[in-house]
């Protein structure tokens, strides 16, 4: 079964003009995930025929998101400023966080439980890859 994309629409790439300006698309529909590190959401997908993997959605301002679009993005898919591009994300989903049995365990000690239920995804997927 196929999951469906975060986002499949076309953009109009924008140039940051401050230091060292760089080209981005604003992504609106997604709003910024107050449970990943600094906002950033890891992505895949394909901004025209350019694939993407492991890319990150950055926070911009105002809870929105954008991707930077890359010399080396522009580059292959021959677009410069003021050239339309379609972009189609998809979130790169996680592993489960912890194994059933793990659960099962700590749901015997109330406090542990609660504790680790309590935290960010990217807390609990550092806890279950600490050696």
């Amino acid at each position: 079964m196929d999951k469906k994309p975060l986002i499949d629409k076309d953009y109009l790439p924008q140039i940051f003009n401050g230091k060292g300006g760089w080209t981005y698309a604003l992504i609106p529909e997604i709003s910024k995930e107050k449970q990943f590190p600094f906002g950033l959401m890891k992505v895949s997908g394909n901004i025209d025929s350019y694939k993407l993997q492991n890319s990150m959605l950055m926070p911009f301002g105002n809870e929105q998101l954008f991707f930077p679009v890359k010399v080396a993005i522009r580059k292959a898919i021959k677009k410069e400023e003021g050239d339309w591009v379609k972009i189609i994300l998809f979130e790169n989903q996680y592993p489960q966080i912890q194994p059933d049995e793990i659960i099962e365990y700590l749901k015997e000690a109330p406090k542990a439980y609660h504790r680790i239920s309590a935290l960010p995804k990217y807390e609990k997927i550092r806890y279950r890859n600490h050696p």
